[in-house]
C-alpha cells in the first residue's frame, strides 16, 4: 500500500535531497523526482516573468495529502511531496516531488499522475510579476 511520508506547503526554500530520503527505503528499486521551477517566461505573458508570488489556502497541506494518496493509489509507493508559497524568482524551486517504487513504471506513472492533479486541484494560486511590473493572477489550473 502507498505511503505519503511528506506532503508540505512550505516558505522556506525546498530541498530535492530531503525529499528523496524521505522516500528511501531499501525495498524500492526505483526513484524519480520532479522539480517545477520559476521560469522567465510564461505563454500568456506579454512580456518577461520575473516572479511568481504563491499563497494557499490553510488546507493545502491537507489537500496535497490527499491528492499525493490518490496519485499514489493501491501501488506501493512512497511519497514525499511539497509546494513552496511567498515569492520566487526565475529558477527558484517551486513544488518537489520524490517518489520510491518497487518498479520504475510506477514510480514515474505516479510521479506524473501526482503533478497534473497538483496543477489541477490544489489551492494554490500564484501571481505572476512580469519585468514591467505587470501582475496577472492565476488559479487552480494556472
Amino acid at each position: 500500500m502507498a505511503v505519503v511520508v511528506r506532503a508540505d506547503i512550505s516558505d522556506a526554500p525546498l530541498d530535492l535531497s530531503a525529499h528523496l530520503d524521505a522516500v528511501a527505503d531499501p525495498a524500492m528499486g526505483a526513484e524519480t523526482t520532479f522539480v517545477g521551477r520559476v521560469r522567465d517566461h510564461d505563454p500568456d505573458a506579454a512580456r518577461e516573468v520575473a516572479a511568481l508570488e504563491y499563497s494557499a489556502h490553510p488546507d493545502a497541506a491537507a489537500a496535497l495529502g490527499r491528492i499525493a494518496a490518490a496519485a499514489a493509489g493501491e501501488t506501493e509507493a512512497r511519497v514525499a511531496v511539497s509546494h513552496r508559497v511567498g515569492t520566487l524568482g526565475v529558477g527558484d524551486i517551486a513544488v518537489v516531488i520524490a517518489v520510491a517504487s518497487p518498479h520504475r513504471a510506477t514510480a514515474f506513472e505516479v510521479c506524473r499522475t501526482l503533478i497534473e492533479a497538483i496543477k489541477t486541484d490544489l489551492p494554490v494560486w500564484k501571481k505572476q510579476v512580469e519585468v514591467d511590473g505587470t501582475a496577472t493572477w492565476l488559479g487552480l489550473g494556472g
